[in-house]
């Protein structure tokens, strides 16, 4: 995939990339004391083994070339050394030693999230992200964002090609910020180069991972786990900034979330018209659907049902309810209860009843998914 090849060169992803850092070799130093000590440990392997390298080459070269069968030399016959013998189980070893040491000591800094200054849970989710501050009343969905005329070849390719989302993740720098990592289904991995982080997220698991990011900034990740069809349009995206600018961003954050819900309270006593429940539906399922059930509505045949004349659509509406707020056990169908607001799921349910000739002229409205939201 087009993002792999980048990662796999060794691309810097920050707020743009430069035509010298597509190709450059080795590992970055990223923008974490992890991070250093990651890169300073794959130095000092590569320097021993680049020593290593030369040495046995180096002797084993001079060996074919000064003491061959041409220049007259003749093998010498013996059985058996114990200097020989010691030589070569104990230099092994303390290499072994000197290398062990400080790699021991950098994993287990690693994998110590002790004491954090700030919790996130993250979720992954085909093939989306889910953040929540767990110290904060804070969540969101963070979302590919490239253009789908960029993914088509119909607009030319942006900067950060892939590797855009509609909300990325924000954390303060100079904070210990703990990351608890799971899934809402299959094995997804959450990864950050310049954080030195790469841990799987598997459903019905919690792993955990930290970083303490030193410099403010955009830092650029993936999904590194192979997670079904849209694996490679799941890309990370975290911004670090000052401890001061963090906290206005959450007390926004928090704001528009309670501005949402008060919101959703208003709609609920209210009906939209059919033209705004298509408009608005349409736009949703596009986002959110159209990348399964095709935009069209025709699905992929044996892979993704259709919606187009089908019988959930056309007939049992509690049933079509139901199936997108909880998802379908088994298959890549995800619940969408918590991804989207009452209105928001009113009106692609409505669309999707509505669209592409299925013309039930049924709408359902927020108090109809709120009903179901409480068993009624």
């Amino acid at each position: 995939m087009a993002m792999l090849s980048a990662f796999q060169s060794g691309t810097v992803f920050a707020e743009s990339v430069s035509d010298l850092d597509q190709y450059q070799l080795n590992m970055r130093k990223g923008v974490t004391d992890i991070s250093a000590d990651v890169y300073d440990l794959h130095m000092l392997m590569f320097i021993i083994c680049v020593v290593i390298a030369v040495g046995v080459f180096g002797a084993m070269f001079y060996s074919i070339l000064f003491h061959r069968k041409s220049r007259g030399a003749k093998p010498a016959n013996f059985h058996e050394s114990v200097k020989v013998e010691i030589a070569w189980t104990v230099i092994p070893f303390v290499i072994l030693i000197v290398m062990a040491v400080p790699a021991a000591k950098t994993l287990i800094a690693m994998e110590d999230a002790s004491e954090p200054d700030i919790t996130v849970l993250v979720t992954g989710s085909q093939w989306k992200w889910h953040y929540k501050y767990m110290d904060n009343d804070v969540e969101f969905y963070s979302r590919l964002a490239t253009q789908a005329g960029e993914i088509s070849g119909k607009l030319d390719k942006g900067v950060n090609y892939l590797l855009e989302v509609d909300q990325p993740l924000v954390i303060p720098t100079d904070k210990r910020v703990r990351f608890l990592i799971t899934s809402d289904d299959v094995i997804h991995s959450w990864w950050v180069p310049d954080f030195a982080i790469k841990q799987d997220a598997n459903p019905g698991f919690i792993n955990d991972a930290w970083t303490k990011v030193n410099e403010p900034g955009i830092y650029r990740g993936q999904c590194a786990e192979l997670c079904g069809k849209d694996h490679g349009f799941m890309p990370v995206v975290v911004i670090a900034k000052e401890p001061a600018e963090y906290d206005k961003w959450i007390g926004e954050r928090q704001a528009i979330q309670e501005k949402a819900k008060a919101e959703e309270q208003r709609l609920l006593a209210m009906n939209m018209s059919k033209d705004e429940l298509m408009s608005n539906g349409q736009k949703i399922y596009t986002a959110n659907c159209a990348a399964c059930h095709m935009p069209n509505g025709e699905g992929l045949p044996g892979v993704f049902p259709a919606l187009k004349g089908s019988n959930i659509a056309l007939n049992d509406m509690a049933a079509h309810i139901d199936i997108v707020l909880n998802g379908k056990s088994g298959t890549a169908m995800a619940a969408f209860a918590k991804q989207l607001s009452m209105s928001e799921l009113a009106a692609v349910i409505t669309f999707e009843r509505n669209a592409w000739g299925n013309d039930t002229d049924e709408l359902v409205q927020a108090k109809d998914i709120n009903a179901a939201l409480n068993g009624q």
